[in-house]
């Protein structure tokens, strides 16, 4: 691997901590009793005064969501470049499926974080927010990018921890804690900051130790060139030295092998 391509993997690797720090951060800051679908009267009226009293929590909340997914994305890329041999077609799977889903994800978010946030402080009455936020939520839009971000955070993280254990390229115990702790993490409730904080540590220390693998990756021996490699050939296209054991073993030992 050259320098350019160690450098790359490094930048990478940054993504992974950069993407648990955005995540806990966006869960933290997010109003409590936002992040519900609004598919219904009942529910936009439930959630637009809590959304007008906290408009400016909400728009830093949402835009940090959305770096959260697209830093996501890059990560599950990183995560791939771990694997080698067994489990890398399946990691390559994974990888795509994680960032489409992020993608899509990010795209979803969008209704429930500066939507809603600007529905709660347009001009207009709550009944007409409400109406809007619920043809937002019950489009088709939403239902097919849904259905992509919810298919992409349980499969993708279950296929890319198949990947990992089978490539035993990082400790069994880190694939099953970057698994579990994702996919806790993507069903954290808006809790409040120490709660949020607490529920999503095990998959901050996860991506944090594979940024670690990843960075020391770049830098492997192994990574430097075939650590098999074959025997050098001679211009002619022989093995190195065929010339000279011909030469020894003189003009009739070429006679006798035609």
């Amino acid at each position: 691997m050259d320098k350019t391509a160690r450098v790359r993997r490094r930048i990478l690797a940054l993504f992974l901590p950069l993407t648990a720090v955005l995540y806990v951060s966006c869960e933290a800051l997010n109003p409590k009793g936002t992040d519900i679908l609004i598919l219904t009267m009942a529910d936009a009226l439930k959630v637009l005064p809590i959304a007008a009293r906290h408009p400016g929590q909400l728009y830093v909340s949402g835009s940090l969501s959305l770096l959260a997914l697209g830093a996501l994305a890059v990560s599950w890329v990183a995560i791939a470049t771990l694997v080698r041999g067994r489990g890398a077609v399946l990691a390559t799977v994974a990888a795509l499926l994680g960032a489409v889903g992020a993608f899509c994800g990010a795209l979803v978010n969008v209704l429930g974080g500066v939507n809603l946030a600007a529905a709660a402080t347009a001009p207009i009455s709550h009944e007409a927010a409400g109406h809007f936020l619920v043809t937002s939520f019950n489009s088709g839009f939403e239902h097919v990018f849904s259905s992509v971000y919810f298919a992409g955070i349980y499969l993708a993280p279950a296929l890319m921890g198949i990947a990992l254990w089978r490539s035993r390229s990082v400790p069994r115990w880190l694939t099953v804690l970057f698994v579990a702790g994702l996919e806790l993490a993507q069903q954290v409730p808006s809790a409040g900051p120490v709660k949020v904080v607490l529920l999503m540590l095990p998959f901050a220390v996860a991506m944090v130790l594979l940024a670690a693998h990843v960075w020391q990756a770049a830098a492997s021996p192994a990574s430097h060139g075939d650590p098999h490699p074959g025997p050098a050939s001679s211009p002619s296209g022989e093995p190195a030295g065929t010339g000279a054991v011909r030469e020894l073993a003189g003009p009739g030992t070429a006679a006798y092998h035609r």
